[in-house]
């Protein structure tokens, strides 16, 4: 984790935090650079909502750029004031030996609360490369708002996953109704593959009567050709505005000459 975001991290938390909120910070602080063991990390850990509260982190647009500029992508929007401890108490430098096993630990035996501020502290661990197979089984949970702890306004999946365990990631969030817009890198990490499964899940959408989700169509646009043509026609025809300005904006990034032909043929959805 660099310096500098550290310290944006220490600075939110002493602006917000009370006097009593802050002395039992410094000293769980205190308490890990002196005895950096999974107990004394799993105390801090576990006490930190009941000393510090639910209440979000509250930030200004000024902190989201700062945020940002130390890393870049790193984004707390929706950060509680205990996620931020949290992530602060794991980046603690004295952790930084062994991290990804004890990660890995406290991610067997954490809550859904702990687990989500776990994960969305991803790009400021120590090695964050070592994490990744921890983050894969991050990835299956059931639980929602785990699943968005990793896939939402974290810059780690984008650095980190390899194709194949991205378009997971991306069909996953269309499965469990997550969207798509928060996922960082959406458009930069889009590929031929990721075009063609989420094409195969619009047809089996389609072929269950089921509504097909607009976003998906902006993993398309880039790859759509052949078939994929067909499918962006038929989706102009969607009773859903969203979905035909999505369609429409796909076809206009094909590279399949057949997609200006139809967008020229087809009057501009409302």
């Amino acid at each position: 984790m660099s310096k500098a975001a550290r310290q944006l991290l220490r600075g939110w938390l002493g602006r917000q935090l009370d006097d009593a909120q802050r002395a039992w910070l410094d000293e769980q602080l205190m308490n890990l650079e002196e005895n950096p063991s999974d107990g004394t990390l799993a105390i801090a850990l576990g006490m930190a909502p009941r000393r510090l509260g639910k209440a979000d982190l509250a930030l200004e647009p000024a902190d989201y750029a700062a945020a940002d500029a130390a890393l870049k992508g790193w984004d707390p929007h929706g950060w509680s004031a205990a996620d931020a401890a949290r992530v602060l108490m794991l980046t603690e430098p004295s952790l930084s030996n062994g991290f990804a096993h004890r990660f890995r630990k406290l991610c067997s035996t954490a809550d859904v609360a702990e687990l989500v501020a776990l994960y969305r502290g991803l790009p400021l661990y120590p090695e964050p490369a070592s994490l990744e197979p921890q983050v894969g089984e991050g990835l299956r949970s059931n639980m929602r708002s785990v699943f968005e702890a990793i896939a939402h306004r974290n810059p780690y999946p984008r650095a980190h996953f390899d194709d194949h365990r991205w378009n997971h990631m991306v069909l996953k969030a269309l499965f469990v109704g997550a969207p798509l817009a928060p996922i960082a890198g959406l458009d930069e990490r889009a590929n031929p593959e990721l075009a063609r499964i989420l094409c195969d899940f619009a047809h089996e959408r389609w072929a269950a009567g089921r509504p097909v989700p607009a976003e998906l169509w902006r993993c398309v646009g880039r790859f759509a050709e052949g078939g994929a043509i067909d499918d962006l026609s038929r989706a102009l025809t969607s009773e859903n505005a969203e979905e035909r300005r999505a369609a429409t904006a796909a076809l206009a990034a094909s590279p399949d000459p057949r997609a200006a032909q139809l967008l020229a043929t087809t009057p501009r959805s409302p």
